[in-house]
């Protein structure tokens, strides 16, 4: 698949995202510092120049703090914290932000961080859970953003999940991606009614490579009026023939259709094939008169490239 049919096969939509920014930093040269790579920051252009210009070392900021843990690690509110762009956050009225390391081995490839503002209508959820480590002790929340979905959270932040069941439960067993379509409907989605209740249409539970020991799972939860993405695809590798896409939902959380010429790219072919290759993720614009951008998020095993979970604004 190339560029150009990745862009015109994108879904397109009008309202605001529930994640307004989302950059990839990647080590330096030397190893010792995170520097910007992509950014896709919408309007934001002053926060855009001061990332542009910034830079973390090990523990330093929130990507820098997410390498030195080698996990998940959610930050809500920057005033007094260890985030390093408060002022030009807030000036852009960005009051959250979650960083997902991703490493290969012991190698990282790479640091994602989304972003988030606060309004009345921001509805959506991204959860960190993790897990003691062993089968038997199941994944618990241990932290997440759930703009103005506070009934939700309060179920989240009480709801535990065996090794195998529900969204986070399965992406840690299958140690891939999974994709759940129409939550408020999915028998496999444990919070259903409370999905259903909060507007939730689709949800993406991605599993976090990082040398630490304890499991952790993220899950991207979307709701219709402030969706995290207006498109959700899961990529497989499959031997000798590239990767091919073997999930995807709409905004509505409504499964995509079949199309043969869309259904399939070659490793280093285009920027999810260079993302298959690298294990770097990416978070890039496409330039069209409709304008498009994906975050593109490889999911590893035993130190390659299995998947790549795909999302399109």
């Amino acid at each position: 698949m190339s560029d150009a049919q990745l862009l015109s096969f994108a879904a397109h939509g009008n309202g605001p995202c529930f994640v307004r920014v989302t950059e990839v930093w990647v080590l330096d040269e030397t190893g010792t510092r995170l520097v910007l790579k992509d950014g896709l920051y919408g309007d934001l252009e002053n926060f855009a120049k001061v990332s542009g210009n910034e830079s973390f070392a090990f523990g330093e900021g929130l990507p820098g703090k997410a390498w030195a843990e080698a996990r998940p690690v959610v930050l809500k509110g920057f005033q007094g914290s260890y985030f390093k762009r408060t002022e030009a956050a807030e000036a852009a009225g960005l009051t959250a932000g979650i960083a997902l390391p991703v490493f290969a081995g012991e190698d990282l490839k790479g640091v994602v961080t989304f972003f988030f503002g606060d309004d009345a209508e921001h509805v959506g959820a991204v959860e960190v859970w993790a897990s003691a480590g062993e089968r038997s002790d199941p994944l618990k929340l241990e932290d997440g953003y759930f703009g103005t979905a506070e009934h939700f959270g309060w179920i989240s932040r009480h709801t535990e999940f065996p090794h195998g069941q529900g969204l986070p439960g399965q992406a840690w067993a299958s140690g891939r991606a999974v994709l759940f379509e129409d939550l408020g409907a999915s028998h496999k989605f444990l919070r259903a009614e409370s999905a259903a209740k909060a507007g939730m249409t689709a949800g993406l539970g991605l599993p976090i490579s990082a040398p630490n020991p304890a499991p952790h799972v993220v899950t991207l939860l979307s709701a219709l009026d402030t969706p995290i993405a207006r498109r959700f695809e899961i990529w497989e590798g499959s031997a000798g023939a590239g990767f091919i896409r073997i999930a995807g939902a709409d905004e509505h959380g409504n499964p995509l259709p079949e199309q043969q010429d869309v259904s399939r790219f070659e490793t280093g072919a285009g920027v999810l094939g260079t993302v298959a290759a690298t294990a770097i993720p990416a978070a890039v614009e496409m330039t069209s008169s409709a304008g498009s951008a994906v975050v593109a998020l490889p999911i590893l095993s035993d130190g390659k490239v299995v998947q790549i979970a795909a999302w399109y604004f």
